[in-house]
């Protein structure tokens, strides 16, 4: 099985979804550092749909200027293009199967797809 983790390596429940992964027999990971390597508009979107829920849901809050820059109440496309270009707004860790995508938040809900 092949899955891609978007990954912020400075997050405790990142790590600890990364470690579930790493541990399983069979699984093709592919680890994106998205603080690095941000996803593009079309394929953060994409993620969202396929794991069903709104760029809202996955909007990052803690630590960063979200409240104060008003994207908590923005429209989505004005919230995807923020992550876009401050992906620090994008909640993790995202995690893509072919069984679907997961905000693994908990890191328990990666076994969901998998």
């Amino acid at each position: 099985m092949k899955a891609t983790i978007w990954h912020n390596p400075k997050c405790g429940t990142s790590r600890k979804t990364l470690a579930i992964l790493e541990n399983l027999k069979g699984v093709d990971l592919t680890v994106v550092e998205y603080l690095k390597e941000p996803p593009t508009r079309d394929k953060l979107a994409q993620l969202y749909i396929d794991a069903g829920i709104s760029p809202k849901d996955g909007l990052r809050l803690r630590g960063t200027d979200a409240e104060e820059r008003g994207l908590p109440e923005a429209d989505i496309d004005t919230i995807l293009d923020a992550m876009v270009s401050d992906p620090i707004l994008i909640e993790r860790p995202l995690v893509e199967t072919e069984k679907g995508v997961r905000l693994c938040r908990p890191q328990d809900r990666v076994l969901e797809i998998l």
